[in-house]
């Protein structure tokens, strides 16, 4: 079976409850924008040390999916009686990954590079996405009513994504000291 259909060849395109809309409508750049994300996101999780990190992202790349879902159809109550949706739960989890990090983490006192490690720049890469994804939200927001708790948890995403890059780049260097500090032991237990 082919994956192309040529419905789209004209600029339209389906939303999840089957109306047609132009492929550049700002519904579709919102939904588009969060699918970039969540990709860069899946990007994000293979870099990762911690598999801790991997666990948390692996299933907000799930929870993305019934963002974009919601997004991408213009009768919620259609969406909302056939897929899964997020709910305050989901936004809570995102604020006790941000909390509890937030505590093991060593304070900061300055602005800081975006990522040290290949993992934590991945995640500020995913940040930024996320930030344009919000700024696209908001917009179509204007027109469209969305349930609260889809856009608290949009609004927490980008600050998880901001803990999460800290906690990879923490991890990274950790590792680091810690290889530095065994060959130093290695070399003085040698007599080196």
């Amino acid at each position: 079976m082919a994956i192309y259909t040529k419905g789209g060849d004209k600029g339209k395109t389906s939303l999840f409850d089957g109306l047609r809309v132009e492929k550049d409508s700002v519904r579709v750049a919102t939904y588009g924008t969060f699918d970039e994300l969540n990709a860069n996101i899946s990007l994000a999780d293979k870099f990762c040390k911690s598999d801790r990190n991997q666990k948390i992202l692996h299933a907000v790349e799930y929870r993305m999916f019934y963002l974009q879902g919601e997004i991408a159809t213009q009768n919620s109550e259609q969406f909302l009686k056939q897929s899964q949706f997020i709910t305050d739960d989901d936004t809570h989890m995102l604020e006790s990954v941000i909390d509890s990090y937030t505590k093991e983490l060593p304070e900061l006192h300055s602005f800081i590079l975006p990522g040290t490690s290949v993992a934590g720049a991945q995640l500020h890469v995913c940040r930024t996405i996320c930030r344009r994804a919000e700024r696209s939200f908001v917009k179509l927001s204007k027109g469209v009513q969305f349930r609260p708790e889809l856009e608290r948890y949009i609004n927490r995403l980008s600050d998880f994504l901001y803990i999460m890059a800290r906690s990879e780049d923490y991890e990274d260097l950790v590792d680091h000291v810690t290889k530095q500090v065994v060959e130093v032991y290695s070399r003085v237990k040698d007599g080196h």
